[in-house]
């Protein structure tokens, strides 16, 4: 690029910071940019079109259409050439408009005289805001050089609306992270708090886009990019490193080692950024490239390269996740997502939890379950719209937050807080009755666990026993696989915070979704009818006799109670069992105190499971219907899928009869039977369980109060009738009719 173009880019940036410096409104400051630029490119028009909401952008600012379309023009997402820099985050650039395919003539603007047309988004780091414009009467191509010396002034009008230069009276120039916003996720773990935000990963914020001298910036950004070549090299010589840790880190070498990521970054503040500024440039740059991107492979890359940048972040401005910013008293934590381990670090110090990633069936909602903290997942756009220290309201309920809410908002909220905890205190009341119905059958209430942290809701919640203790969280937490003796001692802490109750240990059950961090993943098209469960432990039966030995050791001569997960066919169940009973005899022969009693159960999770032969039934202990599996392979729908995931209601007919089949071949054999799943904590849906016949069920234990109050209200043979009597008339679900009968109950 010539010297002098050079030269011009860095006066019109000083020109842009010292206008931006000057006090006034932010409509002045939009005003005097429009002027500024349009004088510098020497073009009649410059307009900059700002994002009103997520689809639409309005004119909130210009040199040379007319002053009375300001605020006035809209455009939608992708409509016109301006929606279409917008969609697509990158720059149009033409000789004709007019001409251009999806141009859409605005007769309000005046702009019909003018031919030439550039346009190149505002945006940071992904997150798009607007579109900056320069129009002029003469057809011709703007040169690449003043492209590019556009992109870098949209660069600095972002940073400038994130530090919230452009606050004004109109509700497009409304500053970022200032104007209450509802973000509508979904549901991860019930129950509802308030609070203020915690940033798992604290914003990287650039205070100074703008740079005088270009020679100190590059050498900034030059020891940074060295310091960091420094660091993975470190990292990648470390020998606890595995074969796919390792391919992450040989791609962080190869992007930090490139000599294309670095001149362009020098090119950036050559133009008149700051090493910071420059950084965020090639990180909105490839954000952008990764919208576009199809190819998987590709997507990896370009985040290894999104990653990098924010490390590069950290080290030019110094601020790590360690920013000396205090939690506060009542913390909500923000993140796009986060691993067991990190979440348990927080522990019950949290009032809820707001990912923009993540799933119903993932890590972190087992831990959040397990510490009965309200989450929401799929917040689209959180971290980026979130502050430390912002009020945020967590409804995990209907998986929604709501960030800096108004006060008819928060009084709203506290009411259903109010209400919440005032139905809690009637359901501590029932802790220590019986949940026995009004036809005199005894429900038992068990409870899920998987941590020693939910232990104490044992006493608390009225459980009689922990009907599924999860024992791959104690696998999931650790960066290693955990010793025998390590489990021993913790199964043998969870006896006897049981004090004699009944714990059914599932053994390990990973794969689909649950990963280990040092198990490598494998590339399966459908990981939940994958290698998963009991699989992998017949599979891989090292772990499995592990778990068999710490169980027994544990047990220390009481009753023990294991499990098997995702049993698909007798056979499975028999050598799951041929290896635990090896086991036992191994521990009688080493003088190990053997369990009182030993019962060896499966979950039947998969429908060919209710089909098999009676001798399976009468082996097994028991059984244990796993309800969230057993319905996503009946219905065919994933559970991790938010569009197919709430299609399908446990109170359909079909699903309900087929509860009924499997109830009835426990019967014949007289085998134990339980539930254990979501719907066994939903009040309506543990009714219909129980009068299906099932007189076990599990679930977390904030939903035994719930369940129990309402059990005790109803009449098991009456509404077994309802049920009955929608299958009999060809009804797709009973739902209807049922909660009919039961508001007609309590009335």
């Amino acid at each position: 690029m010539p010297e002098r173009s050079e030269s011009d880019s860095r006066k019109l940036l000083r020109r842009l910071r010292d206008s931006l410096a000057e006090p006034g409104r932010g409509q002045d400051r939009l005003d005097r940019i429009t002027h500024l630029i349009a004088d510098s490119m020497g073009s009649e028009v410059c307009s900059i079109y700002l994002f009103r909401d997520p689809e639409t952008l309005e004119l909130c600012a210009t040199e040379g259409l007319r002053a009375e379309s300001v605020h006035q023009t809209r455009l939608r997402l992708g409509e016109g050439l301006v929606g279409r820099v917008a969609r697509t985050a990158t720059p149009i650039n033409t000789a004709d408009a007019p001409t251009e395919k999806g141009f859409r003539f605005m007769p309000e603007t005046g702009e019909e005289i003018y031919s030439s047309f550039l346009g190149v988004p505002i945006q940071r780091v992904g997150e798009k805001l607007g579109v900056l414009v320069v129009q002029s009467k003469t057809a011709r191509l703007f040169s690449d050089d003043e492209v590019y010396a556009l992109e870098v002034v949209a660069m600095v009008l972002a940073e400038m609306t994130e530090l919230g230069a452009f606050i004004g009276e109109g509700e497009a120039m409304s500053g970022l992270h200032k104007q209450p916003v509802m973000l509508r996720g979904t549901s991860g773990q019930e129950g509802a708090a308030e609070g203020r935000v915690w940033l798992h990963e604290p914003r990287v914020l650039v205070t100074n886009p703008v740079a005088d001298d270009p020679q100190v910036e590059t050498e900034r950004i030059r020891a940074a990019v060295g310091q960091l070549r420094v660091s993975v090299d470190d990292l990648l010589a470390a020998e606890s490193l595995d074969k796919d840790q390792r391919q992450v880190l040989e791609a962080y070498r190869m992007f930090a080692h490139s000599r294309g990521w670095l001149r362009r970054m020098e090119e950036d503040i050559a133009r008149g950024l700051s090493a910071e500024a420059a950084v965020e440039k090639e990180q909105s740059a490839a954000r952008a490239r990764l919208d576009q991107v199809p190819d998987a492979y590709l997507r990896e890359r370009l985040q290894d390269l999104d990653d990098l940048s924010n490390r590069l972040l950290r080290i030019l401005t110094g601020q790590g996740s360690d920013t000396g910013a205090e939690m506060p008293d009542d913390p909500v934590l923000v993140a796009r997502n986060i691993g067991p381990a990190e979440l348990l670090e927080y522990g019950r110090k949290l009032r809820g939890v707001v990912l923009e990633e993540g799933s119903v069936g993932s890590h972190a909602a087992i831990v959040a379950r397990a510490l009965t903290i309200p989450l929401v997942i799929h917040a689209a756009g959180v971290t980026k719209e979130a502050l430390n220290g912002d009020r945020i309201l967590v409804d995990g309920d209907q998986g929604i937050a709501h960030l800096r809410p108004e006060d008819s908002v928060t009084s709203a909220f506290r009411d259903k807080m109010a209400m919440q905890a005032k139905a809690q205190q009637r359901y501590a009341d029932l802790r220590d009755l019986p949940a026995l119905t009004l036809c005199g059958e005894q429900i038992s209430l068990q409870m899920n666990a998987g941590l020693m942290a939910d232990l104490p809701s044992l006493e608390g919640s009225g459980a009689e026993g922990v009907g599924l203790f999860r024992t791959e969280l104690q696998f999931l937490i650790r960066n290693q696989m955990p010793k025998r003796a390590e489990l021993a001692t913790l199964y043998a802490r969870v006896m006897e915070a049981a004090r004699g109750r009944r714990v059914a240990f599932r053994t390990l059950d990973i794969g689909s979704d649950k990963v280990l961090p040092y198990m490598k993943p494998n590339d399966e098209p459908n990981p939940a009818m994958g290698w998963r469960a009991i699989r992998v432990g017949l599979d891989k039966p090292g772990v499995l006799r592990m778990q068999a030995q710490a169980l027994i050791r544990a047990a220390r001569g009481r009753p023990l109670v294991i499990m098997f997960p995702f049993i698909a066919e007798t056979s499975e169940f028999i050598a799951a069992r041929k290896l635990v009973m090896e086991q036992l005899e191994r521990e009688r022969s080493l003088g190990i105190p053997l369990p009182e009693r030993l019962e060896i159960g499966a979950m039947l999770e998969t429908p060919s499971l209710a089909y098999a032969p009676r001798s399976f039934f009468e082996m097994v202990d028991f059984i244990s219907i796993g309800g969230n599996d057993l319905r996503q392979f009946f219905f065919a729908a994933d559970r991790e899928n938010e569009r197919v995931r709430r299609r399908y209601d446990m109170l359909n007919t079909s699903f309900l009869n087929f509860l009924g089949h499997i109830v009835g071949r426990c019967a014949e054999t007289a085998t134990p039977l339980s539930f254990c799943g979501e719907d066994a904590g939903r009040p309506v849906e543990a009714a219909c369980l129980a009068a299906m016949g099932l007189r076990t069920l599990s679930m977390r234990p904030a939903s035994i109060g719930p369940v129990k109050s309402l059990l005790r209200r109803t009449d098991l043979q009456g509404l077994r009738a309802v049920i009955d009597a929608a299958c009999e008339e060809g009804r797709e679900n009973a739902r209807p009719v049922v909660m009919d009968w039961l508001a007609r109950q309590s009335n």
